[in-house]
């Protein structure tokens, strides 16, 4: 049973603003209401959505250029009818969607976490959980995107070339496609160019401080980026493996 401890929330808290837009995707109503009532006490606005084909049809208009009311945060049931939640993660970045994902889950092993971890998750809560924890994900996933949005219109790094507000990469005069978390990755390398980061430090800045796997998850997403980005992968020239500590640009 999900944990019922809705909590008690002053309307003035100011701690996220009220165009904070987050679709709920959960085919259980006593649920669902309450994952909207708690997000709503925080100030967030909530859209719900009973199974996967009408989350796909409500994204699809959000992510709409036309669109002034995009999503901010998509919370994310597997277990859900028509379209699967895993199904729907995976369409989403597929199709190139940059929208942050909080998967929740009666599935708890490690496989699991990891498997919704590569489609393209940004979180991983199991059930049943507390909400307080929810909302807590929330908005740390919400920080982290304000952390990592980056007023510059691109940076360079030789003849790497990343545009973060168009999520696009170029590198030796062609465009490569990275996933959301290879994305961030690099973003971070960009924005400190030469400096060693610890695969901890990593995964509080990419994955965030919640996150319950194993430290190899960093190796085999640095491993990835290195396929894009270098010549040679086997003897890269941007991603330096420093021995002992972690990883570096350049």
């Amino acid at each position: 049973m999900l944990t019922i401890d809705v909590p008690q929330i002053a309307s003035q808290s100011t701690e996220f603003t009220p165009i904070t837009r987050i679709l709920v995707v959960e085919d259980e109503e006593l649920i669902r209401e309450m994952i909207i009532a708690a997000l709503k006490e925080k100030g967030y606005e909530a859209i719900p959505a009973k199974d996967g084909q009408e989350a796909l049809n409500i994204l699809q208009n959000t992510e709409n250029p036309n669109c002034d009311l995009p999503l901010d945060l998509i919370i994310l049931d597997l277990m859900i009818p028509k379209i699967k939640g895993l199904d729907v993660c995976r369409l989403l970045r597929n199709q190139g969607s940059m929208v942050p994902i909080l998967i929740l889950s009666c599935l708890d092993s490690e496989s699991d976490r990891v498997v919704g971890l590569e489609v393209g998750a940004d979180d991983y809560l199991t059930k049943p959980f507390s909400m307080k924890e929810l909302i807590a994900r929330c908005g740390a996933i919400l920080r982290r995107q304000s952390y990592m949005a980056s007023p510059t219109k691109f940076r360079q790094f030789r003849d790497v070339t990343l545009y973060p507000k168009e999520c696009r990469v170029i590198v030796r005069g062609e465009a490569i496609k990275l996933s959301p978390k290879e994305l961030r990755l690099l973003e971070l390398f960009m924005s400190y160019p030469r400096r060693v980061w610890s695969r901890e430090q990593l995964i509080e800045h990419v994955w965030g401080a919640e996150f319950m796997g194993d430290t190899k998850t960093v190796d085999v997403h640095v491993r990835w980026l290195r396929e894009k980005l270098e010549r040679d992968a086997k003897n890269p020239q941007y991603l330096i493996t420093v021995r002992g500590f972690g990883y570096r640009l350049g």
